[in-house]
């Protein structure tokens, strides 16, 4: 099984503070780094990958992704020489996780029309995969991109999707399907055969790269993890998102043996070959108990994949 997590401290976005963050991550075990695109708000990462490139310098190992590499707002030569970029700057690391955006007032703020952000969406990543790929750039009279990315043909590419024509769009273009964390196990079984239906009407096998992001917080106590659950159940969301009527819905949160039965019955049903633990709505917890996670999820878990028996068998990859 292939553990990555997001950060969980936010509140001093300097390179220090991240890279930091990361370089524990590596040295714990945990296989991935991963960070969101989001605009306009007081938390914002607008350039993922430039946040990335400063994690570069620090590691060696971990892999570094993004969760919605936002498509719709970029130009496709731009973003096939940053993606390059990073990728030649971490030796071949890169996991592009894209998405098109859920937002209509940020799109509208790069001039896309939220109604053609799909055809947008696609027409960008088509561009870019022929970019990286080697290919030259329309109209540039045979001018190809350069640096070349290490990985060859490119980065893997994964494809965040919520709704059912989001769905349909991965499945039919035949990239991994990124899980979104809000989403309950019910809704991601139903969203699984949806995708795997779009596939297969595609003409493509099924898929063999399964990853899930999944809200998790390993608690020292019972009264610890029930204060969390308090506090998160008054998370607000940006428009256009909504939670789950129960905490426990969306977020796996407990002692160390209660997150492992629970994160064990979520694989055995959905059969993931990468979990992403996020801490993206955490950020309220405090540190220390964060931090405190992140460290005895590695030692009690990671550590000890007997305490997975639903992960048995489940293929180990290296992307």
């Amino acid at each position: 099984m292939h553990y990555g997590l997001t950060p969980w401290m936010f509140e001093t976005p300097t390179a220090a503070v991240l890279s930091q963050q990361a370089v524990l991550a590596e040295q714990l075990g945990y296989q991935s780094f991963w960070l969101p695109e989001n605009h306009f708000n007081p938390t914002a990462i607008p350039e993922p990958l430039l946040r990335l490139a400063s994690v570069a310098a620090a590691t060696s190992r971990i892999r570094l992704g993004t969760t919605s590499y936002l498509l719709p707002l970029r130009d496709p030569v731009l973003a096939a020489e940053m993606v390059a970029e990073l990728d030649q700057l971490s030796a071949g690391r890169v996991i592009l996780g894209v998405g098109r955006g859920y937002a209509k007032q940020t799109l509208r703020a790069f001039d896309v029309d939220p109604a053609t952000k799909r055809e947008r969406f696609e027409t960008v990543l088509d561009d870019m995969r022929r970019l990286l790929r080697g290919e030259s750039a329309d109209g540039s009279d045979g001018m190809t991109v350069f640096p070349r990315p290490v990985q060859t043909p490119h980065p893997p590419i994964w494809l965040a999707a919520f709704g059912p024509k989001a769905l349909a769009q991965a499945g039919r273009l035949g990239l991994p399907y990124l899980a979104a964390p809000l989403d309950t196990l019910s809704e991601l079984t139903e969203k699984y055969a949806r995708y795997e239906q779009a596939r297969a009407a595609a003409g493509h096998p099924p898929a063999d790269t399964r990853p899930i992001m999944r809200t998790v917080l390993v608690c020292p106590d019972p009264a610890s993890a029930d204060r969390a659950r308090d506090e998160l159940a008054r998370t607000r969301l940006p428009s256009g998102l909504t939670l789950p009527p129960s905490v426990d819905d969306w977020a796996i949160i407990g002692t160390a043996r209660e997150v492992q039965e629970r994160l064990s019955h979520c694989v055995s049903v959905l059969q993931p070959t990468h979990i992403v633990l996020t801490h993206l709505r955490l950020g309220q917890l405090g540190t220390a108990l964060l931090e405190y996670s992140v460290r005895e999820f590695a030692r009690t878990t990671m550590l000890n994949p007997a305490s997975l028996p639903g992960s048995a068998g489940l293929p180990e990859t290296p992307a």
